[in-house]
């Protein structure tokens, strides 16, 4: 069965091949010519993957995938655009995009991206079922459920976020490095810059520094990231 894939491209001239293609990878793909009617669409659907041009004539394409985010979709994002320079990328992933893609780009490349983005957006299986709930201080997560709660309230995570606060809390107060993170969150073939890694610890910083948790993911310089209790020393 494939995947749930939504193409966000105003021009059709560009957006016939991708969909053929991506119809003859297996997924199934909505092709819509607006930000305003993904928007809807991820709220009355599950979507597996948003492939998204920035330069939509009812919004800017960066501003749906912040809307998109913050409407709590936790798929994958990958955005497809003209604007190649280093400030735009940063400025995607830290609005939540995992990947992006320049025009003019072959469909082999795209290919190959979709379907390593689709293994890392996915849910994985935890190899800890033993440990299916981790209790960090007032943090309960439960991997069976995927689900993280501060006391009685829930911390509503992104995939890659919760995943990242598992594998810290499974190992607290070490170090896990950043290619333990890249390799275990994401997967090996990863084709982008690690920064999706940095953008997805500081919105997670947030939110845990939002909910009042006492717990704070650190930085070791050179190495990677621990989780531990804001009372412990720096």
């Amino acid at each position: 069965m494939g995947h749930q894939v939504v193409l966000v491209e105003d021009e059709e001239d560009i957006a016939f091949p991708l969909v053929r293609t991506l119809q003859r990878e297996g997924h199934d793909v909505t092709w819509l010519d607006s930000g305003a009617r993904v928007l809807q669409l991820v709220k009355e659907r599950d979507v597996d993957l948003v492939i998204l041009d920035l330069g939509l004539p009812d919004m800017d394409g960066l501003d749906v995938c912040r809307q998109l985010r913050e409407q709590g979709f936790d798929g994958g994002i990958m955005i497809v655009t003209a604007r190649a320079g280093e400030l735009d990328r940063v400025v995607g992933l830290d609005y939540g995009a995992d990947d992006y893609l320049s025009k003019p780009f072959g469909l082999a490349e795209l290919q190959a991206r979709v379907r390593a983005l689709l293994r890392r957006s996915l849910p994985r299986e935890t190899p800890r079922a033993a440990q299916s709930t981790l209790r960090v201080t007032g943090l309960r997560i439960d991997e069976g459920a995927r689900r993280v709660r501060l006391d009685d309230r829930e911390i509503a995570l992104t995939t890659k976020e919760f995943d990242v606060l598992a594998l810290l809390a499974s190992e607290r107060d070490q170090v896990v490095s950043r290619e333990q993170l890249m390799s275990d969150v994401w997967d090996q073939n990863w084709f982008g810059s690690t920064k999706t890694l940095d953008v997805t610890i500081g919105r997670l910083r947030q939110k845990l520094e939002d909910a009042g948790a006492t717990d704070r993911v650190v930085a070791v310089r050179g190495v990677g990231f621990r989780l531990e209790s804001s009372s412990h020393d720096a």
